[in-house]
C-alpha cells in the first residue's frame, strides 16, 4: 500500500492507461477525455487497432513530449483538446460524422472515465448541470453505442472515498453497461454475478482492495499481476 499513497497523479494514471492497453486488442476504439488519451502511449508495437477521437479524427497517436517533438502539430488536438498525433491512415472528419460513427454502432469498445460505478454495471459520470463540475459530454452516446465499456479511473475519489459503490449516488450515464474497469488497484470484469478480480496490483492485497471497494468483488482461485510502468 505505501507505493500506492506516494505515487504522484502522473504516475498512477499512465500505470492505469498502460493496463487498459492491455485490454484493447484490435477493432475501432473510443478514447475519452482526460486518463484514456494516454493510452496510445502505452499499445504494444503491431497491434492492429484504430483509435477514433470524438472531436473527429481516426487513428489517434501517442501525444507529442513537447513542440520539438516530430509528431507535434498545434492543430491535432484530442477530445480533451490536448496536443495529439495522427498515425499513417488516418482521417479527419466532422463532429456529425464522427457521432455518426458513435451512435451507428461502429465501435468495438469505448474507454472512458467515471465519478462512481456501482455493482450493477452502471456508470455516473457527469453532475449537477451548471456547476463547475464534470458535464456529460458525448458519455452517453459512447456507452450506448460501443460494444464494449471499459471504464479507466482512479480507485478513490479526493477525500478517499469508494468510486465503486453498491449503488451509484449520482445521476447514471447508461444502465448496467460497464464491462471491465482498471484502476491503479485492479482490473475488474463484470460477470453476470458482479465484478470479477482479473488483476491486481502486486503490492496491493485482496483486503487493501475490499477496504476501499463498497461494491463486493468476486476473488477466484487465480488472478494475474497488473502490469507495471
Amino acid at each position: 500500500m505505501a507505493r500506492l499513497d506516494t505515487l504522484d497523479k502522473n504516475t498512477r494514471q499512465n500505470f492505469i492507461a498502460k493496463n487498459v492497453a492491455q485490454l484493447v486488442s484490435g477493432g475501432l476504439i473510443n478514447l475519452g477525455i482526460g486518463l484514456p488519451t494516454r493510452v496510445p502511449n502505452f499499445l504494444p508495437e503491431g497491434i492492429d487497432i484504430i483509435l477514433h477521437s470524438e472531436n473527429g479524427f481516426t487513428m489517434m497517436g501517442p501525444s507529442p513530449k513537447d513542440e520539438n517533438d516530430p509528431s507535434f502539430d498545434k492543430d491535432v488536438i484530442n477530445a480533451g483538446g490536448m496536443p495529439s498525433s495522427i498515425l499513417p491512415g488516418g482521417a479527419f472528419f466532422d463532429t456529425a460524422t464522427s457521432f455518426g460513427i458513435v451512435r451507428g454502432g461502429h465501435l468495438n469498445a469505448t474507454v472512458l472515465g467515471a465519478l462512481e460505478i456501482d455493482e450493477k454495471g452502471n456508470l455516473a459520470n457527469y453532475k449537477v448541470p451548471g456547476k463547475m463540475v464534470p458535464g456529460m459530454g458525448g458519455a452517453m452516446d459512447l456507452v450506448s453505442g460501443a460494444e464494449t465499456v471499459i471504464v479507466a479511473m482512479e480507485h478513490t475519489a479526493r477525500d478517499g472515498s469508494p468510486k465503486i459503490l453498491k449503488e451509484c449516488s449520482l445521476p447514471l450515464t447508461a444502465k448496467e453497461a460497464v464491462k471491465y474497469v482498471v484502476t491503479e488497484y485492479c482490473v475488474l470484469k463484470y460477470t453476470d454475478k458482479g465484478y470479477e478480480l482479473m488483476k491486481l496490483n502486486k503490492d496491493v492485497t485482496v483486503e487493501d482492495l475490499k477496504s476501499v471497494t463498497e461494491a463486493e468483488i468476486i476473488v477466484p482461485e487465480s488472478y494475474e499481476e497488473m502490469i507495471e510502468l
